[in-house]
């Protein structure tokens, strides 16, 4: 139990549990929760620009964060700042690095040597394909022998590009030159500091099932962590954002029409089941409505699953685990004479 007499900052005991743990992704990545600025209590005071602290009742707090999050009333909860040790492989931190809203400082790879890590799916994750969606996985998983040859061309080609940067580097060439033909599966790490609105920004991004499976894992670890720096603003996010859904104005004319409202504005359920309801092409063309969109108002409507980000603190490893490794995976080369 963390002693509330040794500082004066206001502390999350769910964030004390896991601060500065090391949690593993992937075969060689990790993200630890470094700092935070911060808690649910925060936000409410922040919104209520008020001097008390300690006087809130915990249900008065979640029904404040609740209505703040439900009414897109964000600035109180960007007062809350998680910082982030974070090590992921290179074509996960271009995806990452497309959200603008935090700060970042990058391992250095014109400073300091490259750990030779690479990242390789298991084989599960060697799929095809999608047809419907041109940046995603069908689902369907190759054979063991492709997954065979394709590990192998992978080791391969990393192979190569690992003696061609220690050879450039132990010939004394600059190391921002040696880097450049490093293959995107090389791990790289970042500190990435970012306000709690951005972070469920990000995270509802990232932990979706279109994103790619690689930072889908990173997002879900990062969530695990919200969820204990801040249980209130967590919940509220998975209710309003995760599990919430946004409607068009189509999509709200065609439930509408499905619904039966008396005059007390009580709905209730109209006669026709949205399977039988929306098989008039010429219907949905009036309301502005392509097939697709029918496809997912109804994925919204039929969706009732609830993720379970919970994150076990007894997952969390010392930094000297990853120290080591990393370690390991740089090599010292000797110049020549």
């Amino acid at each position: 139990m963390t002693d509330m007499t040794s500082t004066r900052r206001p502390i999350a005991e769910g964030a004390e549990q896991i601060l500065g743990l090391y949690f593993p992704v992937l075969d060689h990545g990790f993200v630890a929760l470094v700092d935070y600025m911060g808690t649910d209590a925060c936000i409410e005071r922040a919104a209520r620009v008020s001097y008390g602290f300690g006087t809130r009742k915990t249900t008065e707090t979640r029904g404040l964060l609740r209505y703040l999050r439900r009414h897109l009333h964000t600035t109180p909860s960007e007062m809350v700042e998680l910082k982030f040790h974070c090590c992921m492989p290179m074509f996960v931190a271009r995806q990452w690095i497309r959200h603008r809203t935090a700060n970042v400082n990058e391992y250095s790879g014109r400073y300091s040597l490259m750990p030779m890590l690479f990242y390789t799916p298991a084989a599960e994750q060697l799929q095809t394909q999608a047809s419907s969606n041109r940046q995603g996985r069908s689902g369907e998983v190759l054979a063991e022998e492709a997954y065979a040859d394709a590990v192998r061309r992978w080791n391969e080609a990393r192979a190569t590009a690992r003696e061609t940067y220690e050879w450039l580097t132990g010939h004394d060439v600059a190391r921002e030159l040696a880097r450049i033909d490093l293959p995107l599966s090389t791990y790289t790490q970042w500190y990435w500091k970012i306000d709690m609105h951005n972070l469920m920004h990000f995270l509802r991004l990232r932990v979706d099932a279109h994103a790619q499976w690689e930072i889908q894992q990173y997002g879900r670890v990062m969530a695990g962590m919200l969820k204990l720096a801040a249980p209130l603003s967590y919940e509220a996010w998975i209710d309003y954002e995760v599990c919430g859904a946004h409607l068009s104005r189509a999509e709200l004319a065609l439930l509408r029409q499905l619904l039966v409202v008396d005059r007390s504005g009580v709905a209730a359920r109209g006669g026709a089941r949205v399977e039988t309801a929306v098989t008039d092409t010429a219907e949905l063309a009036k309301l502005g409505l392509s097939r697709r969109e029918l496809e997912e108002l109804v994925t919204k409507l039929l969706d009732d699953s609830v993720p379970d980000f919970t994150l076990d603190p007894a997952q969390g490893l010392p930094p000297s685990h990853f120290e080591r490794r990393f370690a390991g995976a740089v090599r010292e080369v000797d110049h020549p004479e």
